[in-house]
Parts: structure tokens; C-alpha cells; sequence
């Protein structure tokens, strides 16, 4: 199966590399609006409690060069995918940490290079974000007007136990990002928050409106911490930027540390899964091509400063989750019963309401269309080119954690 994101006909379309087009102009083309319907401007309040007005931003029709952090991971693969496919020029960087199977990463980036060999139209830095030299050094000699910013150290119950390396990568690492941008004239800063901000919100619909100042992990301090710097940027330098707060993002080249591939995984070969609590605890689990529609369509939107949410819009219970997981793979879970997690939240749900009027933003993909997908992908990638896989072993941050020593693959 193809997993490439095909793009959605409300995403603008790019011009050709060579066109004459002012690569400055930020008005749409006749017929050109928002999915909504609201391409009229309107008054809204800002984020963070800033009361500033703000009107809706039509999107950026042009030719874009676009650094993308994390490119060789999960999602920033897809997006990198996406901007090469609608004609804009890519530049990854990406430290290939071993936080789970590089191999995985490198066959992303494998993909990536085997669509696009040019390199004047992709290019892949390997190293740490945090290195000033590099960084200094990849803006200089790439020029890159539009960052979309995806590199992160992840896992929330990682970070319990080794808080450091996330003030590193997350904080220090955005933060570096951000004066450089502001320093070179980038136009739009997009950036990965996440709804782990949110904490343990009592809301049926986390709104961006919420006050989220009580995370319950150092990870999701460290998303809150950098949403926070990035506010502070764009009041300095007048630098525009929107955090997007992903809900639980899955789907084909999804990470091996996360439910939704473990599940899968272990479901398909008969092994062992670890049930934590009751299975009420519910997820808005988001597939990755509406996922990158809502990051493509933040990039093409530069908001002075935005958080939006980028979910499905509704939840799934764990106990639902398993059966939707068993009738896609044909096979029954074994089930290992385990305690709550520490740190984890019982429910994530996202309102996506703002997204849709500003953004255009609005998800497709159902979970069980989305899970259907994502078994079929798998079917193709794991079982017939025979990849052995063993997330509990391959993500070392979650292979960390007790609660996961007793697996075998």
C-alpha cells in the first residue's frame, strides 16, 4: 500500500518552482477560501490571555523553503512529504537520537531521498538542534523563511524519570530555534505542543481558552514551558508563530512506542499487550494525514501568535480502542492487566473548533478508518518484508519504565 498523504483539495495549491509569482504576497487566488467558508476577516481574542485582536489570515500562496526539525521522524517525515509534493523545497534536520529503532527513522528519510533526489530540493542535516554552530550554520547557508519546528524529545512517562534531557532538547532546543528565527526574518514559526498540557483538565473539550498551568509530567511542562518562549518571541520581535497541541497522532510509519502501533503490533503476532486501569480512560486519537493537513495549513497561515488544537474531536476508551484493534487484525488480544500510569491523564478530547475558523482545519479520518489503514500499511511492512519489530525493546525512553520490563517479543 501507498501510505503517501495525498494533498486535500482545501490546502493551497503551489506554484510552480520557476513562476514569476511575488513569493511576498499573502492574498489568496479567485476562488480560494477557507472550508468553512470564512475567508472574511473577523475579531477574535488571542491566545494566552494577551487580549490582542487578531483577524483571520489568509493563507500564503508561494513557493516555500521550509526547515522541518524531526524530519526523519513520525510526523515530520509526512509533512516533509507533503511540502515536497505540492512544490516547495525541504530542509530537515534531524540528531537521529535512538529513542526507538533508528533504522525506522533512516527508512523515512530513505523515502524521502528515493521520491526527491535533488538535493536544491531536499536536504537532510543529521545533528542536535541544540547545537548553536549547526544551526547557525544551516540558516546562513539555507535561508529557510518558514520553520516548522517537530523535533522533541517525547514520552510523558519517560520524562518522570529522566527530566534533563527534555529541558535540553525541548526547551533549550525551541528557544535556539526561536532566536534564530527572529535574527534571520523568518516569516512563520510553527511548532509541536502537545494536549499532554492540558493535564488532568475535568473539560469534555480541551479549549486552547483553558489555563494550563498545572501539567502533571516534566514533558508536558517542558510543551507549556516552550509555548510560553515562544509567546515571548513574538512579543520581542514581532516573529510569527503558532504551537500546535497534537492530540495522539497515529497511522503508517507511526512511532513503536506508541499504543496504537504496539497494539497492532502485539495483537497481529499474538503477544501480550498491558492494559492499564479499568479501559475507560480515553484518548482523541488524530491519523497522520489530518494531522498534517492542520500543520500545512498553520505554516500557510502566519498568525502574529496562535495555539491551536489539532484532534479528531472525539474520544476513544482503551476497552473500545482493543476491540477495534482485534476486528482489523483478525486476532484475539491477550491481555495483561496493569495499574494507572503515573502521570498519565484519564481523558484527552480536543476542541478543534478554533482551528477550523482560522485554520480551515477539520479531521476525515475516523479511528476505525484510521486503525484499518494503519493494519493494512503494517500488513505490507512488517509481515511480507518479514521487519522484526519489538517496540518495548526499540523505544528505549518507555523501555525505561518498570511497568514494561516483563514483555517479551
Amino acid at each position: 500500500m501507498n501510505s503517501q498523504i495525498t494533498p486535500d483539495i482545501s490546502i493551497p495549491s503551489m506554484l510552480h518552482l520557476n513562476s514569476s509569482e511575488d513569493d511576498e504576497s499573502y492574498s489568496s487566488r479567485p476562488g480560494m477560501s477557507f472550508t468553512d467558508g470564512s475567508d472574511q476577516s473577523s475579531s477574535e481574542i488571542g491566545s494566552l490571555g494577551t487580549h490582542e485582536e487578531y483577524t483571520v489570515v489568509p493563507p500564503h500562496i508561494g513557493y516555500k523553503k521550509v526547515l522541518v526539525t524531526g524530519g526523519a521522524g513520525f510526523i515530520g517525515s509526512h509533512v516533509a512529504e507533503f511540502l515536497l509534493a505540492r512544490g516547495d523545497d525541504v530542509v530537515i534536520v534531524d540528531e537521529m537520537n535512538d529513542y526507538y529503532d533508528l533504522s525506522l527513522k533512516r527508512a523515512n528519510l530513505a523515502l524521502l531521498r528515493e521520491a526527491y533526489p535533488d538535493e536544491t530540493r531536499l536536504k537532510i542535516y543529521e545533528g542536535d538542534i541544540c547545537d548553536e554552530n549547526l544551526m547557525q550554520e544551516i540558516f546562513e547557508v539555507e535561508s529557510p523563511h518558514w520553520v516548522c519546528h517537530l523535533a522533541a524529545r517525547a514520552g510523558v512517562r519517560p520524562s518522570i524519570q529522566d527530566p534533563y534531557v527534555y529541558i535540553h532538547s525541548n526547551i533549550k532546543g525551541t528557544t535556539l530555534l526561536l532566536e534564530l528565527s527572529a535574527k534571520f526574518g523568518v516569516k512563520n514559526f510553527v511548532f509541536a505542543s502537545s494536549s499532554s498540557v492540558y493535564g488532568g483538565s475535568k473539560s469534555t473539550y480541551f479549549s486552547e481558552d483553558e489555563v494550563v498551568d498545572n501539567p502533571v509530567s516534566p514533558y508536558a511542562a517542558s510543551k507549556k514551558a516552550c509555548e510560553l518562549f515562544a509567546y515571548t518571541y513574538h512579543h520581542l520581535y514581532n516573529l510569527n508563530v503558532s504551537g500546535l497541541r497534537f492530540f495522539t497522532v497515529y497511522g503508517p510509519r507511526g512511532r513503536p512506542d506508541m499504543a496504537p502501533f504496539k497494539f497492532i503490533d502485539r495483537i497481529s503476532r499474538g503477544l501480550e499487550i498491558q492494559k492499564f486501569g479499568d479501559g475507560s480512560s480515553s484518548r482523541d486519537y488524530t491519523y497522520i494525514s489530518d494531522i498534517v493537513d492542520g500543520v500545512v495549513r498553520a505554516i500557510d497561515r502566519p498568525y502574529p501568535y496562535q495555539i491551536f488544537n489539532l484532534g479528531k474531536g472525539s474520544g476513544t476508551s482503551l476497552n473500545e480502542f482493543i476491540d477495534i484493534v482485534q476486528k482489523e487484525t483478525g486476532n484475539k488480544a491477550l491481555i495483561k492487566q496493569m495499574p494507572d500510569q503515573p502521570g498519565d491523564v484519564p481523558y484527552t478530547c480536543a476542541s478543534c473548533e478554533k482551528a477550523h475558523r482560522l485554520l480551515g482545519y477539520k479531521s476525515q479520518v475516523s479511528f476505525g478508518d484510521g486503525i484499518r489503514r494503519t493494519v493494512e500499511w503494517y500488513n505490507q511492512a512488517y509481515i511480507k518484508n518479514t521487519i522484526e519489530v519489538c517496540p518495548e525493546r526499540q523505544a528505549n525512553g518507555l523501555g525505561r519504565a518498570p511497568s514494561f520490563v516483563e514483555l517479551r517479543c
